[in-house]
């Protein structure tokens, strides 16, 4: 088959910024020479012959396709632009962010196996770690994702894997990496991570120590409200051995449409990011002080627990931030008198939103739960958006004053 024309400097192989391979990276032309990328909107593909098809099953070339739930070019072009961008060797698309974590873990797992998690997680994800997989027979530990002496004497010889979200939501605790990595290497565990809070754009995962990094490419990736996807980023052997099978199989793969959405959002993910975390880090300095806010929480603060490891990790704290009004009336009135920022439980979209996560995304916990994990009543998790920061704050510290 002939090679399909790539962008030059990618095919001499330098070494790129992110921000160029975010445009180009994973590019595939058709005859046609199109600039943007082709959407191709096909669930299956044509066989020259018999043999053709029967070889193409046996084994199928690098430009070479099956079927939309195995893989499709568009969603390949995603696929290879994001594991290049991550530093990761290859990558699988899914349909969801938590398709995304399921994939990751549960096609590595069965009976028997034993994890040790963070126990500071987005409420579905807890879902799979204290619900799904226990049903299954895996045993699951938590663990305080700060303390390394709690990682420590969690893990076994039997641990298969250890899983956390590299910053916790919506408390914003942040989790070292490479320490525990470090750790899990002790016991051959692979290390899963949950990336969203830190972005592609900031993201170090796989060089400080994870074996496979999750997105939520809903969130930064596309930025702007439009659609669901996921990606699971690991080696060639993990992706292709071990998640491949199982999601080609169970049909959580990612639709071409998405992935042609994604790409298109991974030009301007960049300058999306570095604006909204320009922001946060803007209205947590002038929150931080607010006399009817008990709590800020955003890394980027001296104040926060983990903002020296944040600048070794990511060097930027994100687009998200934590306020605590004190009680679930002073959130719900603040929430109320809110004008620019939009009530939703998205995060990472170009629209500001404010979030009750105690009502919302992790509302299925019980109130102990909650409490242990940080997660109050007064607790509102703000995701910062493009709108000009001065205009958010007004906002905001209007709201406050009905509070």
């Amino acid at each position: 088959m002939t090679e399909l024309p790539k962008p030059k400097a990618l095919r001499a192989g330098r070494d790129l910024d992110r921000r160029t391979k975010a445009v180009h990276a994973g590019i595939r032309r058709s005859q046609y020479g199109e600039v943007s990328e082709a959407m191709f909107l096909t669930q299956g593909f044509v066989y020259e012959s018999a043999e053709a098809a029967e070889q193409r099953f046996l084994k199928a070339g690098v430009d070479e396709f099956i079927y939309a739930r195995y893989g499709n070019p568009t969603v390949r072009m995603f696929e290879e632009r994001m594991a290049a961008l991550e530093g990761a060797e290859d990558a699988f698309a899914t349909a969801s962010g938590m398709a995304a974590v399921n994939g990751a873990l549960v096609s590595m797992l069965k009976a028997g196996d034993h994890v040790v998690s963070s126990r500071a997680l987005f409420g579905s994800c807890l879902y799979i770690l204290e619900e799904i997989l226990p049903r299954f027979g895996v045993e699951v530990t938590f663990v305080d994702g700060t303390d390394l002496d709690q990682w420590r004497d969690a893990v076994r010889p039997d641990t298969r894997a250890v899983f956390f979200e590299s910053v916790a939501n919506p408390t914003l605790e942040v989790i070292d990496i490479e320490a525990v990595s470090a750790v899990a290497r002790e016991v051959g565990a692979k290390v899963i991570v949950d990336n969203v809070f830190a972005t592609p754009v900031f993201s170090n995962a796989i060089r400080q120590g994870a074996d496979v990094v999750v997105y939520s490419a809903t969130k930064h990736i596309d930025g702007q409200g439009r659609a669901l996807g996921g990606i699971i980023l690991g080696t060639k052997e993990f992706i292709r051995k071990t998640v491949e099978p199982y999601l080609k199989h169970t049909g959580g793969s990612l639709s071409p449409f998405t992935a042609w959405l994604l790409l298109k959002g991974l030009e301007t993910m960049d300058l999306r990011v570095r604006a909204q975390c320009h922001g946060a880090k803007a209205l947590a300095r002038a929150l931080e002080e607010h006399p009817k806010l008990s709590r800020v929480l955003y890394p980027g603060l001296e104040s926060h627990p983990q903002h020296e490891l944040t600048r070794r990790q990511t060097g930027e704290a994100g687009t998200v931030l934590a306020i605590d009004c004190g009680s679930k009336a002073a959130a719900f009135a603040l929430l109320n008198a809110l004008e620019i920022w939009t009530i939703s439980n998205n995060l990472g979209d170009a629209k500001s939103i404010a979030t009750h996560p105690a009502t919302t995304t992790h509302q299925r916990l019980g109130e102990e739960q909650r409490a242990a994990l940080g997660i109050t009543e007064g607790l509102v998790r703000l995701s910062v958006g493009l709108e000009a920061p001065e205009d958010l704050l007004a906002d905001l510290v209007a709201a406050l004053e009905g509070v």
